[in-house]
């Protein structure tokens, strides 16, 4: 606090660190909030670059929610730079949303410059209706961000995104064609996010700057205005892409395969596959896994899901070896049941220059894929003599997080944790992190 006599400390700052400290506060409101601070401040919050957000609530009507976004528009208009502006109605209704969203698309594009925009109607699955992306946005040489869900795409002419570095579509449906014109479209893409995106079989991707993927698919989606209930494979094909999440349900008909994706660097695998119903289902789960292993077996930083390590487990108990990988950084995420530490086992013989392995112990419904190999009287004599040969002496940090429930639930964890200290050499730091119930 300043004393007597000498003025405001904050108001003698020089104004660009004034605007920094506005900055810093949680939301736009507060920093308009702050005029009362000062007569010098009371036109500040129109230099503080503003972000803009509205998410409704589940109980909230449509009308409501259009007229509230209306307004804050209308307010905030007058400020100098609004950087973001995110907007996800309850639903999509075209006869009370069409000019409204056309509108909010029209500030952003034309009136406010925005450099991130997030449009995303808040509905499960993929609704009756769905908004039609106008033709007008389709250029825009401002926007780095964009987010839409929900929106149907089907640009008449190119596609002008200049300067977009992220893009992420979900549950949509969208022609081949129209994603290889958004694509050329924008030539300084750096990340690409495809969320329950139907219609497209073979993903193409030869762009230098496109360096992250992450596609999202489920089993028996539909699309119902067209009645879409087509199964069908994604092919990849990116031959410069260092980033891959592959996330979701797959089924026999619909599921990914990988094509070129040789300057990966970090692979996520975080699948759920079920060829149930299928002759051989579980040998073409495991063929399906050695297949996807086969492509990322070079990447420096792997992450599995628990669907993986079921699989691992059963090509353990038929002989298959894991093939020699280059991971550097390793986190499986396993629900731990007792047969699970064959698998992980198994998957660190080929890991010698691993330096940092993460476990997640998460909840996962084991579809009791082992029980088809061997019935619980083999399966536990398998684990009882089974003993982990591994050596890495590259690995320095082991972390086991999420460790919850009861105590005897993991002891079978013990002899895999005394042949990783006694198998890894350099290891400096060992972190456990657990919460047990009872005894």
């Amino acid at each position: 606090m300043a004393a007597a006599g000498e003025g405001d400390r904050l108001s003698d700052l020089p104004e660009p660190i004034q605007l920094h400290i506005l900055s810093m506060l949680p939301n736009c409101k507060q920093v308009v909030q702050t005029s009362v601070l000062s007569s010098q401040w009371r036109s500040h919050w129109k230099s503080v670059p503003a972000s803009l957000n509205f998410d409704s609530t589940d109980d909230e009507d449509l009308p409501g929610f259009v007229c509230t976004v209306n307004r804050e528009i209308h307010y905030w208009r007058s400020c100098y730079k609004i950087k973001s502006f995110s907007v996800c109605p309850p639903t999509y209704d075209g006869s009370i949303l069409d000019s409204d969203v056309y509108f909010w698309l029209y500030f952003a594009t034309y009136i406010a410059k925005i450099e991130d925009f997030a449009l995303r109607f808040c509905v499960r699955g993929f609704p009756e209706a769905v908004y039609d992306f106008p033709e007008f946005a389709y250029t825009n040489t401002v926007l780095r961000n964009l987010v839409l869900q929900n929106c149907e795409l089907k640009p008449f002419g190119n596609v002008k995104w200049s300067n977009l570095v992220s893009l992420s579509i979900g549950d949509a449906e969208i022609k081949e064609d129209v994603m290889e014109k958004i694509l050329s479209g924008c030539p300084n893409l750096e990340c690409l996010e495809l969320d329950k995106v139907l219609g497209i079989r073979h993903l193409k991707i030869s762009s230098v700057k496109l360096r992250k993927l992450i596609v999202t698919i489920y089993e028996r989606l539909k699309y119902d205005n067209e009645h879409y209930d087509e199964f069908y494979s994604i092919e990849i094909d990116a031959p410069y892409i260092r980033h891959l999440e592959l996330w979701g349900s797959c089924c026999n008909e619909m599921h990914f395969q990988l094509r070129n994706v040789t300057s990966l660097v970090t692979a996520v695998l975080s699948l759920t596959v079920d060829f149930s119903g299928v002759e051989d289902s579980s040998e073409k789960e495991c063929r399906y896994l050695q297949e996807l292993l086969r492509h990322v077996a070079h990447v420096k930083n792997l992450e599995l899901g628990p669907w993986c390590i079921k699989c691992l487990s059963i090509l353990e108990l038929k002989g298959w070896p894991v093939p020699p990988s280059s991971w550097k950084y390793l986190k499986l995420n396993a629900a731990l049941e007792q047969l699970d530490s064959l698998g992980i086992s198994s998957f660190l013989l080929s890991s010698s220059g691993l330096e940092t392995w993460v476990i997640d112990c998460c909840d996962g419904k084991s579809r009791k894929l082992l029980s088809k190999y061997t019935n619980q009287d083999e399966r536990q004599r398998r684990f009882e003599i089974y003993s982990c040969k591994c050596s890495l002496p590259h690995l320095k940090t082991i972390k086991f997080i999420n460790f919850y429930g009861e105590q005897s639930e993991y002891m079978f964890v013990i002899p895999l944790l005394k042949c990783l200290r006694k198998n890894s050499t350099a290891i400096k730091n060992f972190d456990i992190a657990c919460k047990f119930r009872g005894n």
